[in-house]
């Protein structure tokens, strides 16, 4: 019996009941929200580490993006990405490795996380493909594309579902209507997602629909047997504030809205993702349409990012868009790095981008005021006044660079930093 089944059998489960405790609501409300897809508990029922709750007035959760490429591919580096991403506060972590041996890396990484586990199938089915008889495809070829087998797409799929992944990227709602849509488009940027270019370009050149999106019954009771949740990709998420909120975005998100009520159905847990680069004026209604036209399933969004000039302070634009997008509803802030658009983060990447994010997501939990949010702030306050720089450390998101920095100047008065010295006004209002 999985999460679902349980919930319509009035069962609180285990994961129900610990989540209730960490998210300081009730088991009950867990139960119900589960029941009537507002939220989900990822965790693969093979894995053995603590259940994530995602969804309605709980806490705003981070994904950590990490994975090899075709021209960096060290699992060693990989891990050190994962682990900097946990000690970072990461709620979950995605594997979306493209290059060298990238089921070995994604056994690697489910094996050593002490969180939530998510892929993108896609990649790893059409790995084969990309190969030829001298290895890789060259750059530029993409005859590959048409050696893609769909049926071994589903073959990845329930095989990383058996190795214990919890929760898979599926661009489901990419339709061929929805590629021609976009194509009727003067779309700048054009498609941006990599598994959403991936199938579409199939797509097109076989004049064939989505297998995902034909076969969606097999893909539900693949996802079933473990209870793993699937995040329903948006493959044509914006890349451009130009492209934000188009025809094509939208169209592919009503499709999302009548496959997650299908998977609701079937006792299938869902979440959906969403754009990606919106104008800071667009974000609040992208996250109203997906709560209205996904029947209030949980938003998963990336960023979003809301300038697109920030090569290297693309994590600042994204927190930015992720503080708005969390404050209107939004569940789930997928980091970007400093490093995107431009090359595959580093580990110091990594603890820059979910650094962004924590205070993105906290930043939204306050304005939509969920509980215990302000109380960490309040008590941030406190231990300012009082100037006990310790506590204010322990309060603080990363308590180790704040220490640092306080100790890298030297200080006449232990009690005040270096900023004000003397003129320090919290030491002077204790004249007044």
């Amino acid at each position: 019996m999985n999460q679902i089944e349980a919930a319509r059998n009035n069962i609180i489960t285990e994961e129900m009941e610990y989540c209730s405790k960490v998210e300081g609501v009730s088991s009950e409300k867990i139960r119900s929200d589960v029941m009537n897809g507002f939220t989900v508990i990822i965790k693969n029922r093979l894995r053995g580490i603590a259940p994530l709750a995602i969804g309605k007035d709980l806490r705003t959760k981070v994904n950590a993006n990490i994975g090899s490429s075709g021209d960096n591919c060290d699992i060693k580096e990989e891990l050190e990405k994962l682990f900097m991403a946990v000690k970072s506060g990461a709620d979950a972590v995605m594997d979306l490795s493209t290059g060298g041996n990238i089921i070995e890396f994604r056994r690697d990484i489910v094996k050593n996380s002490t969180v939530s586990i998510g892929t993108v199938p896609l990649y790893e089915a059409f790995q084969p493909s990309m190969e030829n008889g001298d290895g890789m495809a060259s750059a530029g070829d993409t005859g590959f594309i048409d050696r893609f087998d769909p049926e071994y797409l589903f073959e990845v799929i329930e095989r990383q579902c058996e190795e214990g992944v919890d929760f898979i990227t599926v661009h489901c709602g990419l339709t061929l209507r929805a590629v021609k849509t976009m194509n009727k488009q003067t779309r700048i940027m054009g498609i941006v997602s990599r598994g959403g270019s991936l199938i579409a370009s199939w797509m097109m050149r076989k004049n064939r629909e989505n297998p995902l999106y034909e076969n969606y019954d097999k893909l539900l009771r693949i996802a079933k047997k473990n209870d793993v949740v699937l995040s329903l990709g948006d493959g044509l998420r914006p890349g451009s504030l130009a492209d934000a909120t188009d025809r094509a975005q939208v169209s592919e998100l009503i499709i999302l809205g009548e496959l997650q009520k299908t998977a609701l159905e079937e006792g299938v847990q869902v979440m959906i993702e969403g754009p990606g680069h919106v104008p800071l004026s667009q974000v609040e209604t992208n996250i109203k349409l997906e709560k209205s036209l996904c029947n209030g399933a949980p938003f998963y969004v990336l960023g979003p990012l809301v300038t697109d000039i920030a090569p290297g302070y693309d994590h600042i634009s994204s927190a930015i868009g992720g503080a708005i997008a969390a404050g209107a509803g939004a569940d789930f802030l997928c980091y970007v790095t400093p490093a995107e658009h431009l090359r595959l983060p580093s580990v110091s990447d990594v603890k820059e981008g979910v650094i962004a994010s924590k205070i993105a997501a906290h930043a939204g939990d306050i304005a939509k005021g969920v509980k215990g949010a302000l109380e960490r702030d309040i008590s941030m306050s406190k231990h300012r006044r009082s100037m006990d720089w310790e506590k204010q450390y322990d309060c603080s998101l990363d308590p180790e660079k704040a220490r640092q920095m306080r100790a890298s100047l030297p200080l006449k008065d232990d009690k005040v930093c270096s900023m004000c010295s003397s003129y320090c006004s919290i030491k002077l209002n204790d004249s007044l």
